[in-house]
């Protein structure tokens, strides 16, 4: 990404990019029954906020532009509570279709699509013998509090993504929830992918984590390599 087209983006982004944050924050929640394990908070209300991108999210937008991933800066963005969308971005081309994602934060994001491009692309081809042509997740930011603690949860700083299905181009579904411990090549897919995420992510919850992520992986850049 050249810092002409970089300027053009931030200009551009101060008028139009706070509202589709201010959009994607109201609805960017994991619909309900898909909670991740973790109490719902009530959406607080704020400002459009600023454009101000920090010295790691402008290298974290040269990286993805030099990936050929597409997105939109968003503005940073403080909630009541301690929520937050810090050097956040929306995701918009990571060479395969993402359903759900709201804002996310850009490290995160650089992650998510080389995990996409160098793990589940690749593991889709060895072990299923097709080509990937969706993601299918329960969404990013969401102001909450992990279930049972005081403690916000990393979706409440966009730090998060909970990824359930991925749809190939010959039209099979695998899901999380189904074939985790179900067919004998969609469970080495996922178990390959799952092993890729470990290494590229601080933390990776899965079905073996406990019953509330039976049904997605939860992937998100706190800790260091917390795998389960």
């Amino acid at each position: 990404m050249t810092m002409k087209s970089y300027n053009v983006r931030q200009t551009r982004a101060v008028a139009l990019l706070g509202l589709v944050s201010l959009m994607l924050s109201a609805c960017g929640a994991i619909p309900a029954g898909s909670s991740s394990g973790q109490s719902q908070r009530p959406q607080a209300s704020a400002g459009l906020g600023s454009f101000n991108p920090t010295a790691a999210a402008r290298q974290c937008y040269s990286d993805l532009g030099k990936a050929n991933v597409r997105f939109s800066p968003l503005p940073n963005r403080q909630f009541s509570g301690g929520c937050s969308q810090i050097d956040s971005i929306k995701l918009l081309d990571v060479g395969a279709d993402v359903t759900n994602l709201g804002p996310v934060k850009c490290e995160l994001a650089g992650k998510f699509a080389a995990w996409t491009e160098y793990a589940v692309k690749r593991a889709a081809r060895k072990y299923l013998g097709s080509d990937l042509k969706r993601i299918e997740t329960m969404g990013s930011y969401s102001c909450r509090n992990i279930a049972g603690s005081g403690k916000l949860s990393q979706h409440a700083h966009a730090n998060a993504i909970d990824v359930s299905a991925f749809v190939l181009t010959d039209g099979r579904r695998i899901t999380v929830e189904n074939n985790w411990k179900s067919g004998r090549q969609e469970m080495q897919f996922l178990a390959a992918i799952h092993d890729s995420a470990c290494k590229r992510f601080g933390t990776v919850l899965s079905p073996n984590y406990n019953a509330a992520h039976r049904d997605h992986f939860h992937l998100d850049m706190s800790g260091n390599g917390y795998c389960r």
